[in-house]
């Protein structure tokens, strides 16, 4: 008898989502699915099998979920996607499939730094005019509303792709994408004289060098808090942790147990 195939749908966009899927493709009996929800023009992308777009909602995802005979998901999103990861949270629990959230950890402050923590993105733009006219942005591309009506300030936001309409009138945009050096960041931030730095709690080491140039400058930093996890769901930090997990839940020969499938079957159907 052939040993039955685990597959395992991964909910990807990170670093971390890559790293993983590069693990699986080497483990035998196994077959990944990488989803991408399509919102960066062009996405670095896994090794394997790929599928943009979104799903239709915690319905949708467990439908498709159930059709195309997933035995494991593994929500490697970026930390601020909450709806994705309710979603993904809902559809396992329909389903009854077992289901993991791989985050890498959030950034911890260090002796020197000035960090403000705050629960949203407008409370951020509410203390921006108390801590300085020019704010280097790192947000992301969709938060520039937010900060758009703020004339006081003049702003550099950094992100991989171009904003929509609705932007501060004060503005320079910088197309990059990370990783980034702190002597880049340190130029940059030299170069544009900046007062006040805004980003997320995204962790990792791929953003980080602003936050290290921030505090060799004396900029204040501005960070806004991860919203929470689904409730339920195991949750790891590293790569390494979720392929643990994920021998953990395999059955003999690396399928899951047979138990998750006809759960997810009968979850379907009803």
């Amino acid at each position: 008898m052939t040993d039955p195939v685990l597959k395992v749908l991964i909910l990807g966009g990170t670093d971390e989502a890559r790293r993983l899927a590069a693990a699986l493709a080497d483990r035998p009996r196994t077959h990944v699915v990488s989803s991408l929800a399509g919102r960066v023009r062009d996405p670095k992308l896994p090794v394997g099998e790929v599928r943009e777009g979104g799903f239709g909602g915690p319905g949708g995802l467990a439908a498709w979920l159930v059709e195309h005979g997933v035995q494991v998901v593994v929500d490697a999103t970026h930390p601020f996607a909450a709806r994705m990861s309710a979603s993904a949270a809902e559809a396992a629990a329909r389903t009854g499939l077992p289901s993991l959230i791989l985050r890498r950890p959030g950034w911890r402050a260090a002796p020197g730094d000035d960090w403000r923590w705050v629960p949203s993105l407008e409370a951020a733009a509410e203390l921006l005019p108390s801590l300085g006219e020019r704010v280097f942005l790192t947000t992301g591309r969709r938060s520039l509303p937010v900060f758009a009506g703020l004339d006081g300030q003049w702003f550099l936001a950094r992100s991989v792709d171009r904003p929509g309409p609705v932007v501060p009138r004060r503005l320079e945009v910088l197309l990059s994408r990370g990783p980034f050096t702190v002597d880049g960041e340190l130029a940059l931030m030299r170069e544009h004289r900046v007062e006040v730095l805004v980003t997320k709690d995204s962790g990792g080491e791929m953003t980080t060098a602003k936050l290290f140039a921030a505090r060799e400058l004396g900029v204040p930093v501005v960070i806004v808090r991860r919203p929470p996890l689904p409730e339920g769901v195991v949750s790891v930090g590293t790569v390494e942790a979720a392929l643990a997990w994920l021998e953990s839940v395999s059955g003999p020969g690396g399928g899951a147990g047979a138990g998750s499938g006809r759960r997810a079957r009968h979850a379907g159907e009803r």
